[in-house]
């Protein structure tokens, strides 16, 4: 999936570093090769040859505890490793494991546990390679479009009505269970209390979010945060990123490159900031982590519209005349702001040695997203899922769902 995902790109796109907050498509494809290189195949396969002494210095993304790593900012300036020679470290990397997994031994248990993180890692840099190409594409004055004609834009659909699904007060159990893979930031397993709330049936769309625009929302202090107000003001557009106006007319980057703004998908590629400031012209709220968990066990199935189903693009709701779903869009589309920090669960351990640094020292300064968008894989996903981003950051496909006390 990580190689199908570069088809459409060129070389040169693949070595393009648009901002600090973006790495190159050839990093990615090196770093997650590098990973299954230093947590699989040196510890337990004996025979294994590095492919190049430097990758490990190059490729290291911030694991202290290995050693020393080239500075995010600087990704973008690497003009060797060509991409061909990353190719041949993948294969290399790739055969060793089918070599390793060929044998069996003492500790083939703990192989395949961190081959299980490692395929999940892989899988959060399938999303940050379309992330990031966004970015580049959308920083290219010609707006360069990614998806090939074989992947056509669906049709336009207009919202649901948005209706509100509500949830009494207890105890509920959150948090991951059972011996299915998941981070250990999603345990361990605990209960908490839930005040009684009420959640959007959908997400807000960019013709409910364009209302708070022409309404001032941008200039109106006293809907936002202190530190959302500080760095607006530094902001050059008053609007989602990747919005733009041309000719009067609202348009937006996408994957399929420049097109007209939809009123009736998404709002998308918004920060917490935003979403925060949102919800307070509304006169509601975002929801807690806690409470968008409590929401999601009330569905039986993770389904929506996810990388697979070959969008790259939030969607309308889908929600047909006579229908009676309560909560839509709850997975897939975009990344769901909550109002949550991120921080440990109460008993929270990190994993031993260097893969405890996966998660845990990022606990400061985040908030939590949950759901999935259009482009997470559909296998990476489940209820307990924890994603985090710093409050300003805004070129994740992250989107807004409201919340209410009731």
């Amino acid at each position: 999936m990580t190689e199908s995902l570069v088809v459409p790109l060129s070389i040169e796109d693949c070595n393009i570093q648009s901002s600090h907050f973006v790495s190159p498509t050839k990093w990615h494809l090196a770093h997650t090769s590098w990973f299954f290189e230093n947590f699989v195949l040196r510890p337990f396969l004996k025979s294994y040859r590095v492919f190049h002494p430097k990758f490990e210095y190059l490729f290291n993304s911030y694991y202290e505890t290995v050693g020393n790593f080239s500075p995010k900012s600087e990704r973008g300036i690497l003009s060797r490793p060509p991409l061909a020679e990353v190719g041949e470290y993948r294969k290399h990397v790739t055969e060793s494991v089918e070599k390793l997994l060929s044998e069996s031994g003492s500790k083939m248990s703990e192989v395949l546990d961190i081959m299980a993180l490692g395929i999940h890692h892989e899988q959060q840099h399938q999303e940050l390679i379309l992330m990031d190409i966004k970015h580049v594409f959308a920083s290219n004055p010609l707006r360069p479009a990614y998806l090939k004609p074989s992947f056509p834009r669906k049709s336009a659909q207009a919202a649901a009505a948005l209706t509100w699904t509500s949830f009494p007060s207890g105890r509920y159990e959150v948090g991951h269970r059972g011996n299915a893979f998941a981070f250990d930031n999603e345990t361990p397993r605990h209960s908490v209390y839930v005040g009684a709330f009420a959640l959007a049936s959908r997400l807000v769309t960019n013709g409910e979010y364009l209302r708070f625009i022409e309404d001032g929302g941008y200039e109106k202090s006293e809907l936002w945060l202190s530190d959302g107000w500080n760095e607006l003001k530094g902001q050059p557009g008053k609007a989602p990123l990747y919005w733009e106006t041309l000719e009067k007319k609202r348009m937006v980057m996408t994957l399929r490159g420049l097109e007209p703004l939809d009123e009736n998908e998404p709002v998308c590629h918004v920060s917490y900031y935003e979403a925060d400031a949102y919800a307070r012209w509304t006169g509601t709220r975002l929801p807690t982590e806690m409470e968008w968990e409590v929401a999601a066990q009330s569905l039986t199935h993770c389904q929506g519209n996810f990388l697979e189903s070959g969008n790259f693009h939030p969607a309308a709701s889908r929600s047909e005349p006579g229908t009676n779903l309560a909560i839509e869009q709850l997975w897939g589309d975009v990344w769901e702001w909550t109002r949550s920090a991120y921080a440990a669960y109460p008993g929270f351990r990190p994993s031993p040695g260097s893969l405890g640094e996966y998660n845990g020292k990022f606990m400061c300064n985040q908030m939590v997203l949950r759901g999935g968008a259009a482009i997470t894989p559909i296998s990476h996903m489940r209820t307990t899922y924890r994603n985090f981003y710093p409050p300003g950051a805004r070129w994740q496909f992250s989107g807004i769902r409201l919340a209410e006390d009731r």
